[in-house]
């Protein structure tokens, strides 16, 4: 039979001790000192015995000296020295090895493997030095093959974990790296094709000024206003000019991005594979500039693809939606009951190319699991509905 609530404490002390574990990986500092304190708390057992070896010391005074060796390793993270050399002069003097155990980690998780490699050679010279004088305890080693079996591994699998440690650490830092350079990379794709909306929008309408300046100059003949419709034809000529310089002479081509009236054909699509849609737009919100409707396809569109890789299956609720001078857009689907059977292909730069999309127009957007489900929310200006 279980004894339920013993079961309980257990569960609950698990829980708090991943919490621990979990805020000591965001705060080094708070880390460093739970480590100081444990090594602390191993050596404390040694105390009786010291003050019974050594009678300069008796039980608070080598607490003391305990405690202040242990306290270097606050700083085991910039100077991993310090505690290592502290760590020797303890083994020479109250032949303590637990210290070394710690500053010998802290050398191969700070400094690397040559480092590593390094303090195991002076450790293991001092202690062989140490262990042919005259004083050195039973309990460490009474003859040379009890000595090789105990000191020499304490100090290389200590040194050997800290390594391992430090491999795992260049390896989390990489990959944060290229995360870091894959949402530089997304941010950069968005804002090309936002430069080629732009371009196909703003051109369209300049062209479009253009010819019916043209247009009216021809109708006004010989009247004063027909120099000015052909200079205001000229003026968009040139603009457009300019901004093929600036955006497609860089190399942003292809089609300009849909706008709303292609969310259909969109949510048709997710339908059709497996993750039915319910599409609510506003009639108020075809009225929007062109480069907002792009946002908002590029919203949804994302946000589809997003919940047929990592919840297929799944219903979609998209809302577009118009009020107070503001656009809101909602995506949501519900989360997966389990994981899948297999990772889905994705790059993880899908939210960072949508967020950057929003904010070139002004907008706000979060994304995120809310209760049961997945939620991605747009808010944009209107503008001027046309």
């Amino acid at each position: 039979m279980y004894d339920l609530p013993a079961a309980e404490a257990l569960r609950k002390a698990a829980a708090a001790t991943r919490r621990l574990a979990r805020r000591c990986a965001r705060e080094p500092r708070a880390l460093d000192l739970l480590t100081a304190l444990a090594c602390l708390a191993l050596m404390a057992l040694d105390v009786p015995g010291l003050a019974a070896e050594d009678n300069s010391l008796n039980g608070v005074v080598a607490t003391l000296v305990l405690a202040a060796g242990a306290a270097t390793l606050l700083v085991r993270r910039a100077v991993p020295w310090v505690p290592f050399l502290i760590a020797l002069v303890l083994l020479g003097w109250l032949h303590e090895l637990t210290l070394a155990q710690f500053a010998l980690y802290s050398l191969g998780r700070y400094r690397g493997r040559l480092a590593g490699i390094a303090g195991v050679v002076l450790y293991v010279a001092f202690a062989y030095v140490m262990f042919t004088l005259p004083g050195w305890p039973v309990h460490r080693g009474d003859t040379l093959s009890e000595f090789l079996s105990l000191v020499v591994p304490i100090g290389a699998l200590a040194a050997g974990v800290g390594v391992a440690a430090n491999r795992q650490d260049l390896v989390r830092a990489l990959e944060a790296q290229r995360a870091e350079t894959q949402a530089l990379q997304a941010v950069q794709r968005e804002r090309s094709r936002i430069a080629r909306d732009v371009h196909d929008f703003v051109g369209r309408e300049l062209t479009l000024l253009s010819v019916r300046s043209q247009v009216l100059a021809r109708r006004a003949g010989d009247a004063p206003c027909a120099d000015g419709f052909d200079e205001l034809s000229e003026t968009a000529r040139s603009a457009h000019r300019m901004l093929n310089e600036i955006i497609v002479q860089r190399g942003v081509d292809g089609a300009p991005t849909p706008g709303l009236e292609a969310l259909a054909e969109l949510a048709g699509a997710s339908g059709r594979a497996g993750s039915p849609v319910e599409l609510v737009v506003d009639g108020a919100a075809y009225r929007l500039s062109p480069l907002r409707q792009a946002a908002v396809h590029r919203v949804v569109q994302e946000c589809l693809t997003n919940a047929a890789k990592h919840a297929p299956g799944a219903a979609v609720a998209v809302s577009v939606r118009v009020a107070d001078g503001r656009l809101r857009v909602r995506v949501r689907n519900a989360l997966p009951a389990g994981l899948p059977t297999a990772a889905p292909v994705s790059a993880g730069t899908g939210t960072t190319g949508m967020a950057e999309r929003v904010r070139a127009v002004g907008g706000t957007f979060s994304a995120g699991p809310h209760a049961d489900a997945y939620v991605v929310e747009a808010d944009l200006p209107t503008g001027d509905l046309t």
